[in-house]
């Protein structure tokens, strides 16, 4: 139907091992456990239809930031499994038609890696300028850079005198990008998840990934923008310490090590200081996708996603391939955050309609297709630094013990809401949320306006509606989303309403204007022009 690369045309479905299913009864999710779950995803009667799966991390770490912490790039921590249990989950996925995608996390090692072991050690050990150290005294920091988490991105080291950098938790040293022996270290890293059968990875922190050689202070900011990501929020504009303009040579670099392989993708973490440079990344030389975190963002207004995806379409033109999410293990699960001021269970219905009908990739984040939301975890058994358990809890498969996640006593966060909302409840259920997602993913393949058709904005209409054009050569479809609770019309040309969050309207024949009840999205198809 299309010329479009897979990565294009597909659905990704982001999993967090630790929360979807536990294999051996011990509360923790592993890759076995994902493994047992594969027809959910594609290949099984009731399936999503989903075509890669990205995992987070997978790696041995001492999880002081669950994972992103890594202090071995060519195992799996235990907790997980093994490689064996690695090879088997590609395999019975490829069966599947299902591409593996898995989170490489470069910036950075544990301070329990060997390398950062051995380069601590002394200041003149080989791997001493494996990492960022700069000379001084325990009184004086070498620069203003503060840390991600908070606080500065120094840690003096009194052993060698000297001072190391960590943009994130000082238990994640930085790793040096202007020498050649790293960038070959983690070339070799690449290989070796792309040797075994990955179909790329999901680069963590790649705009970061080299640093002002001057090592000079960041401008203080004037003010707070709302606007600016998470990332880049705080006091200082991270002039020198992202985003640098020799960043791209090493994403050239793990281009082309990816190009050895067949048919691999890598998608970065992609924070530019500018969002409105994210498709800068996006060259044929280096990154293939670029998470677009606007819609991460905005409140739940028709004007903030117009304006996002308006944004997201100028700056990108033609020869860049957008993201769109809702969720992800970083931010409050997006039904959520919708629920303030609001109907959560119906906004979170007509996001997913614009997700699945933008022109761009989808990503799912793991729990979303049946509305889980974020969990109220309590102080005792919070396990992440900087509070983000709560988007992060087992999935809830069933009304079993523990979701249907685990046979074990006690799972490693608590569990959420799994008696109401849960897989098996919804799988049979056609007005589900879950439901909802299977017709909009087969949809989206097979539809030509949907799977690869141009957008285009829709002139006129209410402010508080979001309303836009998906046309192919023999296809005209207006999708139009109340973002509302009361009643809206629009005047469109008239049609057949293709699909409905309304379920009983698909089918129903359109006039010269589209009423579009509270909450209501609708895909209307008019004729071509």
């Amino acid at each position: 139907m299309s010329d479009l690369k897979w990565w294009q045309s597909g659905i990704f479905y982001q999993i967090y091992p630790r929360s979807f299913a536990d294999s051996n009864r011990d509360g923790i999710g592993d890759l076995d456990g994902i493994t047992a779950h594969l027809d959910y995803l594609n290949g099984g009667p009731d399936s999503l239809g989903i075509d890669a799966i990205w995992l987070n991390p997978i790696n041995p770490s001492p999880f002081k930031d669950w994972g992103y912490d890594v202090s071995d790039y060519c195992g799996v921590h235990p907790d997980y499994g093994d490689l064996a249990a690695f090879d088997r989950l590609v395999r019975e996925a490829h069966r599947r038609s299902i591409r593996v995608v898995v989170d490489l996390v470069p910036n950075h090692t544990s301070d329990q890696h060997p390398w950062f072991i051995e380069s601590r050690s002394s200041a003149t050990n080989p791997k001493r300028d494996w990492y960022l150290w700069a000379p001084g005294t325990a009184d004086n920091p070498p620069n203003n850079w503060q840390s991600t988490f908070g606080g500065p991105a120094w840690k003096y080291d009194a052993h060698t005198g000297a001072w190391y950098l960590h943009m994130f938790l000082e238990e994640q040293p930085d790793l040096n990008y202007r020498n050649p022996e790293v960038i070959d270290a983690m070339h070799d890293v690449l290989r070796f998840w792309l040797g075994r059968g990955a179909d790329g990875f999901r680069i963590d922190v790649v705009a970061g990934l080299i640093k002002d050689e001057q090592l000079r202070d960041n401008p203080i900011r004037a003010a707070q923008d709302p606007d600016i990501p998470w990332y880049a929020q705080g006091s200082q504009d991270p002039l020198y310490s992202n985003d640098r303009p020799e960043v791209h040579r090493i994403i050239r670099g793990f281009r082309a090590v990816s190009d050895s392989y067949k048919e691999r993708v890598l998608v970065g973490e992609t924070w530019p200081r500018n969002q409105e440079h994210l498709a800068d990344y996006l060259r044929p030389d280096e990154l293939h996708l670029g998470f677009n975190f606007r819609f991460l963002h905005a409140r739940y207004e028709a004007a903030r996603f117009r304006a996002a995806i308006e944004q997201t379409e100028k700056s990108f033109g033609p020869g860049a391939w957008p993201t769109w999410t809702l969720s992800n293990h970083d931010f409050m699960r997006h039904l959520s955050r919708y629920a303030r001021g609001g109907d959560g269970e119906a906004r979170a219905r007509v996001a997913a309609v614009m997700i699945m009908t933008l022109r761009g990739t989808p990503f799912i984040y793991y729990g979303e297709e049946i509305g889980m939301r974020e969990v109220k975890v309590p102080g005792v058994v919070k396990r992440d630094p900087v509070g983000r358990d709560g988007c992060r809890t087992p999935m809830q498969w069933s009304s079993a013990l523990n979701g249907g996640f685990s046979g074990a006593a006690e799972t490693w966060l608590p569990c959420g809401d799994f008696k109401s909302i849960n897989v098996e409840k919804q799988i049979i259920d056609p007005r589900s949320m879950l439901s909802l997602y299977r017709h909009l993913i087969r949809l989206r393949k097979t539809t030509p306006a949907l799977a690869d058709g141009s957008y285009r904005s829709f002139d006129g209409g209410p402010h508080d509606c979001l309303v836009y054009h998906r046309e192919a050569a023999s296809q005209h479809l207006i999708v139009a989303l109340n973002f509302t609770a009361e009643a809206r019309e629009i005047d469109t040309p008239a049609g057949k309403i293709l699909f409905s969050t309304a379920l009983d309207r698909i089918g129903e024949s359109a006039g010269a204007s589209l009423r579009l009840a509270p909450n209501e999205a609708a895909i209307l198809e008019v004729s071509p022009d």
